[in-house]
């Protein structure tokens, strides 16, 4: 039904005069399960169901949505879209592309609804328990997520693509207390799959694993401030390369002078070793085949070996730049327009191993990002501060004691071009239980890389 509704509204906007319309439907769910010190604190499903019709007329763009699914209601919204394409007084350009068809299906052995309600619940109530269970931890919150999303989006220039995935994890939070001291760690784990994944793993060990690493990390010191020689885990590569990069490589931020990177292309941004992509298909991150406009999303090198190469591009955004459209336009959901956003973020594997890297420094710190809680940044300045996990340091290049979680800051371009070593691992992240703010919308995304050194990062301390 939604699939012909979407159809109906795109030959309404064609006979009401739009030089082009593209139209989303959209089926999502969302179950999450929260425990909080062995009480289930909530258990919840959300359903949305609904249109979102963008429109070209006159040279400018007009969008309007619903979750009235009538023949009336669908009518009224490409009005609605019609009336506010009238009435603006912006020229919008749109950058070329083949128009795609076909059906993309995430893999999934087991879908979430067919599992029992007490299953899910026992489930998450004991892993909270095991993670409760640890000396030394005073609170313990335990989340269970699931999203089911289907979209549909089909376009006045012959665009017409299907998707489907489930995107399933567990995330949990300990609060320990020592001598006045109080150390939060939290992880979490997602994987765009069904309920098969929750059932290969041991979430129990997974909880106490957080539990013991802030009953260990309460106790230990602060490392010494100032500038330091780091080694970065593949979670703290790809919050870095996200946050403070990522960003700064959107085309609608180039666009606009907001980004350091405007007029950069082709310039180095970035050590030799360094290669930056964006890809909606990689194994570990969130699954994006195609985007809310209807274009493929392609694996976009942004970064090569350490020149800059391309800017990641809506329609809007491709045609201001003179650049391909590289398939970035995403919407939270059918009631927002698509804006430039990542899909996976991440750097490509280099031929180091971790030890080697261990050795090579010497003297320094090694950052973890699990238990990071974000930082700040300025995509105009290109500068970052960042909040990382518990970490270690390393003496006579070998890892030391562990220290609690630290600040580190810095200049981005600075940081890429002070890579010294890419390891040979790559691991990329997604996560169900949130995502990535822009313009008032959250998407999901995925971002990650390998081990990195970097010559020096400002470290907060002592």
């Amino acid at each position: 039904m939604l699939k012909d509704l979407a159809q109906n509204a795109l030959k309404i906007a064609e006979v009401l005069g739009a030089s082009y319309a593209e139209v989303r439907t959209q089926l999502i769910s969302y179950e999450l399960i929260t425990v909080d010190n062995s009480v289930l604190r909530e258990f919840s499903r959300t359903y949305r169901a609904g249109l979102g019709i963008r429109v070209l007329y006159n040279g400018s763009f007009g969008f309007s949505s619903t979750n009235e699914l009538d023949k009336d209601s669908i009518r009224e919204t490409v009005s609605r879209a019609i009336t506010a394409a009238r009435v603006s007084k912006t020229t919008r350009t749109l950058g070329e592309r083949e128009p795609s068809r076909g059906r993309y299906v995430a893999q999934w052995k087991i879908r979430s609804e067919d599992v029992s309600d007490d299953v899910k619940a026992e489930l998450i109530i004991r892993a909270n328990k095991a993670g409760l269970g640890i000396d030394g931890i005073k609170s313990s919150v335990s989340r269970l997520g699931i999203q089911h999303d289907w979209r549909y989006v089909v376009s006045s220039d012959g665009a017409e693509l299907e998707y489907e995935s489930y995107l399933t994890g567990v995330a949990h939070l300990s609060v320990a207390v020592e001598s006045g001291s109080m150390e939060r760690v939290s992880n979490q784990e997602s994987s765009v799959s069904g309920w098969e994944f929750i059932e290969k793993k041991d979430w129990e060990e997974f909880a106490r694993n957080v539990s013991e690493l802030a009953r260990e990390a309460v106790k230990a010191p602060l490392p010494p401030a100032g500038r330091t020689r780091v080694i970065a885990d593949p979670e703290m590569v790809g919050l870095i390369l996200h946050e403070a990069f990522g960003h700064a490589t959107e085309g609608d931020l180039v666009a606009s002078g907001t980004s350091i990177l405007k007029n950069r292309l082709g310039e180095e941004v970035a050590s030799p070793l360094v290669t930056i992509v964006d890809d909606g298909l990689i194994e570990g991150g969130y699954y994006v085949p195609f985007d809310d406009e209807g274009s493929l999303k392609k694996r976009t090198v942004v970064v090569e070996e350490g020149l800059l190469r391309s800017f990641l591009t809506n329609r809007e955004s491709a045609a201001r730049l003179e650049l391909p459209v590289s398939g970035n336009g995403r919407a939270q959901d059918f009631t927002h327009i698509p804006i430039v956003r990542q899909t996976n973020f991440f750097m490509l594997p280099g031929d180091w191993g971790l030890e080697e890297m261990v050795k090579e420094v010497k003297e320094g710190l090694y950052l973890v990002g699990k238990g990071s809680s974000g930082g700040q940044v300025d995509t105009g300045a290109g500068t970052f501060t960042f909040s990382a996990g518990p970490s270690r340091l390393i003496r006579n290049g070998e890892l030391g004691g562990l220290v609690r979680g630290v600040v580190v800051s810095g200049s981005i371009l600075e940081t890429l071009k002070g890579v010294e070593a890419v390891g040979k691992d790559l691991r990329i992240t997604t996560s169900v239980f949130g995502g990535c703010g822009k313009d008032s919308q959250i998407v999901r995304v995925g971002d990650g890389g390998p081990h990195i050194l970097v010559r020096e990062l400002i470290v907060g301390g002592e």
